[in-house]
């Protein structure tokens, strides 16, 4: 049996992104995550909202870590991973009225962080919503000196790497349909934003 991989910042944030996901969520049935990790959030997630059908899906990589996690809840909610990768993934249209992805972003180049609000838009249902999780930019500035520090060790570790900026990830979701809502503030400097899927046509 694979062993469980664990992330300590996962298991930190769970509880202050479940309390926005509660809210955002409440009139949801089915998420799609983007980028699941270490399959933490899932099992958390789908275990304190059983009225969702959580999705899995990461890099074929990350699926055994993903897999243990799920087998060991045995939820009937929460599905295997699919095998998304956001540079060249296609699902069925408007097939999820949810999509959440945590800490993507700002290890995605940023033509993977398009395609990814390209791929929320296309497989969201009118009204659906997208949440995603980080640190960003706000009005082009840092909102602590720690965030500007791990931009800059981000860029050291690759260029295509870095917090992005909000307005830009709003450019991004217009491409798509997606219009934002609101931007939580989140512990360890990080936000929640939301933006939600305009009527399909």
């Amino acid at each position: 049996m694979t062993e469980r991989p664990f992330a300590e910042y996962a298991a930190r944030n769970t509880r202050p992104i479940l309390e926005v996901l509660q809210r955002e969520l409440r009139d949801s049935t089915d998420v799609l995550e983007i980028g699941s990790g270490t399959g933490q959030h899932a099992v958390a997630f789908g275990a304190a909202m059983p009225h969702l059908a959580w999705q899995t899906s990461d890099l074929a990589e990350n699926h055994d870590g993903i897999r243990a996690w799920v087998d060991n809840a045995s939820l009937g909610n929460v599905m295997p991973p699919l095998d998304i990768d956001v540079r060249a993934a296609t699902l069925p249209p408007a097939s999820f009225d949810a999509v959440f992805s945590a800490n993507t972003a700002h290890i995605m180049s940023i033509a993977a962080v398009e395609n990814m609000f390209t791929l929320a838009g296309d497989v969201l249902r009118a009204d659906g919503v997208f949440c995603l999780y980080g640190p960003f930019r706000v009005d082009g500035a840092f909102n602590t000196e720690s965030n500007e520090a791990f931009d800059q060790s981000l860029r050291e570790r690759s260029p295509e790497m870095g917090i992005r900026d909000i307005e830009t990830l709003d450019e991004f979701g217009l491409g798509g349909g997606l219009h934002r809502q609101r931007l939580y503030a989140m512990p360890s400097n990080n936000y929640v934003a939301v933006w939600t899927r305009r009527a399909r046509v």
